[in-house]
């Protein structure tokens, strides 16, 4: 059974709580999740989306501190 949308960014919500400043790439979040890479974007965007995490200049996904 493949976990949900929901799940997929509770997890990935989680990582960044548990690591403070980190940045990933959207490469690196895939490989760091195990995630196919267009799953992946697609999370990220929605947090994006959702003001949970915005993109850096250089295109790398980072916690905006919202708890």
């Amino acid at each position: 059974m493949l976990p949900d949308d929901d799940t997929l960014m509770k997890r990935v919500q989680a990582e960044y709580r548990e690591m403070p400043g980190l940045l990933l790439t959207l490469e690196q979040a895939a490989r760091l999740w195990g995630m196919a890479p267009p799953v992946c974007h697609a999370i990220l965007d929605r947090l994006v989306a959702a003001g949970w995490l915005r993109r850096t200049a250089g295109g790398a996904y980072v916690s905006t501190d919202r708890r």
